[in-house]
């Protein structure tokens, strides 16, 4: 069995694209950066993200069945950081981040990413530390055409064009 400490830094050699993942809890917009994030299916179209079992992000996916993500384009790193600080606040935390509603889900889409989508939560599956949220896909649209990406590649945020 792999130790925790060389196992995180064997993984973060695998580069994953940066996203956020939105959705409405009791009336409070929420948000969370996620770089386990992934296409599942093209027929129907599903993708996935990992949530840790104790974040408050977690405790809303229990009521609310419907979230958006928005995949950040090159220039949005300090969203993404933003977005990733432990012990943000949970109110206004979308302030400083210039957004719009999503056209299904009660969340929202941020401004000037490289794509979005719509998500309806089609199954939680229990990995260790971290829930794996399945969702089918009701929209999904893509920004403009020359948007870069971010990676995150051992613990920092890279610009891809």
């Amino acid at each position: 069995m792999s130790e925790p400490d060389t196992f995180r830094a064997a993984i973060a050699r695998l580069p994953a694209g940066v996203a956020v993942i939105t959705l409405r809890w009791r009336g409070t917009l929420h948000a969370m950066t996620a770089s386990a994030i992934t296409s599942v299916s093209l027929e129907p179209p599903m993708l996935l993200f990992c949530v840790h079992t104790d974040a408050r992000f977690r405790d809303a996916l229990d009521d609310v069945d419907t979230w958006s993500v928005s995949v950040l384009a090159d220039d949005q790193a300090p969203t993404a950081d933003w977005l990733a600080s432990p012990g943000r606040p949970a109110i206004d935390q979308l302030a400083r981040v210039p957004h719009r509603p999503a056209p299904v889900a009660d969340a929202v889409w941020l401004d000037g990413a490289a794509a979005w989508f719509d998500c309806r939560t089609d199954s939680v599956h229990r990995a260790g530390d971290h829930d794996v949220v399945v969702g089918s896909v009701v929209v999904a649209e893509q920004g403009p055409a020359g948007a870069g990406g971010l990676v995150h590649l051992r613990g920092r945020l890279h610009r891809v064009r």
